[in-house]
């Protein structure tokens, strides 16, 4: 991996911004800093996102009047790996060059840890263990899954364990504490 692609992730990481736009930002504000070539959707009048290959940003809002309010940002960094050129938006493949088609975790948590940004793991959800590890870096709430061992239809087949599979903005503490408590309900439910 290019160590200008490391950089970008770093920078997510341990701002939880992309290029200075967050999850708070409006569509504007966002496609302001990344362009204007995107797709956008929404599952209904209240909600709306745009993809711009990489990174998907998400708002939602009261009603048809309201304006939008953000709501997360991820980059589905498992896109990666299908080698698309096309993947990574003009605007950061200008600033950071070249992708790989894979991001280590253990790479980035060694960038991570060289500058004093901790990532914490928590428990993952049901649904999604063992097969995925999420590790939180809780100052800026931000949220990392990664492969954590392959399963068959429940895993990407061209990522490896250990590789990242998305980056989350925010996952908040409130979330935090819930997969803890989760965690340990099920945990005490086990015979």
């Amino acid at each position: 991996m290019t160590p200008y692609s490391l950089a970008f992730y770093v920078d997510v990481v341990t701002t939880g911004t992309v290029l200075g736009v967050g999850s708070a930002d409006s569509p504007e504000r966002v496609t302001a800093v990344l362009g204007p070539r995107f797709a956008e959707g929404g599952f209904d009048d209240v909600s709306l996102f745009r993809d711009y290959g990489l990174a998907e940003f998400y708002w939602h809002r009261a009603s048809t009047g309201d304006l939008w309010e953000g709501h997360h940002v991820t980059l589905q960094v498992h896109r990666l790996a299908d080698r698309d050129r096309g993947i990574v938006n003009e605007v950061l493949r200008a600033r950071y060059g070249r992708f790989a088609p894979r991001l280590r975790f253990e790479k980035l948590r060694r960038l991570l840890d060289r500058r004093g940004v901790p990532l914490v793991e928590v428990p993952e959800i049901s649904a999604n263990a063992p097969y995925f590890r999420t590790y939180w870096q809780p100052r800026v709430q931000v949220g990392v899954s990664v492969i954590g061992t392959h399963g068959e239809y429940s895993t990407p087949d061209r990522l490896r364990v250990g590789d990242v599979y998305k980056i989350h903005v925010p996952m908040t503490a409130r979330e935090v504490e819930w997969r803890r408590a989760q965690g340990a309900s099920a945990t005490t439910a086990a015979p």
